[in-house]
């Protein structure tokens, strides 16, 4: 039998050279949803706004960030996946532009939420880690990690850098040159995503997944593991949200100053990186589910602490715990979808299940905050994290469980 064409691609020289390109694109395109953050007490002192006010671009790009994915993801399947990120740079270097220029709070939300959010950074996420799964069989899972960890990256560089320009030049010309320094950088990297990704007709060598991809991926209909897989992004991520978004008032409330519980923030990211480029490792060697289902694991082992552990040292090493354990959720489910799912599917399907996990981070920060209104103690919130991260061991646990019974020996 003559060695299949696809083979030879995947996994080279020019896999790695793409990801490289498309580690750099995340970190770039991720800028949409952390500037935001810091722009946000200098808007509100523009337009005269209170922080309920000031908060919605911030709301208004996390909606975008999650529903634009499906879109890109859906041209990257249709088109490859260079078409939505030269159109997603073009729309988040505009977007920073008219920010720029916006006349009221409301314009330079919809800018934030539309342009940069749904049509600009969604581009330089779920697709792009779709993408890098399509070019990788036996480093796939350190390849979708690295990609994931992009995101973390714009997290850890573009606060500063925003930051050092509004104090510079002002919030507004701060917009219009990130806008200006994302179009020049993004458009050549972009470029070099032009050839299409290989047809993949190789089994997976990753270890618990089926030989092909099939129209019942684990005996079930497609759309109802897709349906599975977001009720489980949801419920681990309500629990992830609780740390990220809460840490730093727990700190104020507990005395520690919030500039303590920013660096716990910080410390948490900076974990959550080495945990996505850990966890790839792992998911080469035991699947995606099963990588999904560890770190799901631990992550409620670190909220447990939370619970019993409150002094300044300890919330330090938790926070760090917290990051290393969970970094590596949500890359797991781009590689179970290209485990389960045809190569043609990959981009939207991960788009889909991105926006799940996206939605449960949203719904996470505020149900944390309405069980800490009602009870006056966060004990309660960490509790609720951990109900919401046992259903979705509960799901990931038995679809592990399916994948077991049902697998068939590769050839």
């Amino acid at each position: 039998m003559s060695p299949d064409p696809a083979a030879a691609i995947l996994d080279s020289r020019q896999s790695w050279i793409r990801l490289a390109a498309i580690v750099g694109l995340a970190t770039l395109g991720g800028a949409g949803m952390w500037t935001v953050v810091v722009a946000l007490p200098h808007v509100q002192a523009e337009f005269g706004a209170t922080r309920g006010e000031a908060s919605l671009p911030y709301t208004l790009t996390m909606i975008g960030f999650a529903t634009g994915g499906i879109l890109m993801g859906r041209l990257a399947d249709r088109f490859g996946i260079m078409v939505p990120v030269l159109f997603g740079t073009v729309m988040l270097a505009g977007g920073y532009v008219l920010a720029a220029m916006a006349p009221s709070l409301t314009a330079f939300a919809l800018a934030q939420g539309v342009l940069i959010g749904a049509l600009g950074s969604s581009a330089a996420f779920g697709p792009l880690m779709a993408d890098a799964s399509l070019w990788f069989r036996r480093r796939r899972g350190i390849a979708v990690a690295l990609a994931a960890s992009g995101n973390y990256l714009a997290g850890t560089v573009w606060p500063p850098i925003l930051q050092a320009l509004i104090v510079a030049q002002g919030w507004r010309m701060a917009h219009l040159l990130v806008g200006i320094a994302l179009l020049v950088t993004m458009l050549p990297l972009a470029l070099l995503l032009r050839a299409r990704a290989p047809v993949l007709r190789v089994a997976p060598v990753v270890a618990g997944a089926p030989p092909l991809a099939t129209d019942r991926p684990l005996g079930m209909r497609p759309n109802s593991l897709t349906a599975l897989l977001c009720f489980a992004g949801i419920g681990c991520c309500v629990a992830m949200a609780m740390p990220q978004v809460h840490i730093v008032a727990y700190c104020g409330d507990l005395g520690y100053g919030v500039a303590r519980g920013t660096e716990m923030l910080s410390l948490m990211l900076a974990c959550g990186i080495v945990s996505r480029i850990v966890s790839g490792l792992i998911a080469d060697r035991i699947g995606g589910l099963a990588t999904l289902l560890l770190g799901s694991v631990l992550q409620a082992v670190a909220l447990a602490f939370y619970l019993f552990f409150d002094s300044l040292v300890s919330l330090y090493l938790i926070s760090a715990l917290f990051g290393l354990f969970q970094g590596g959720i949500v890359p797991s489910y781009a590689v179970i979808v290209r485990e389960y799912f045809p190569a043609r599917q990959a981009g939207t399907r991960v788009g889909i299940v991105l926006m799940a996990t996206l939605l449960g981070m949203a719904l996470g920060g505020w149900l944390s905050g309405l069980v800490f209104d009602w009870t006056g103690s966060y004990a309660m919130a960490f509790l609720n994290g951990m109900a919401w991260n046992a259903a979705n061991v509960v799901i990931v646990a038995w679809l592990l469980w399916r994948a077991r019974r049902l697998g068939r020996p590769r050839g």
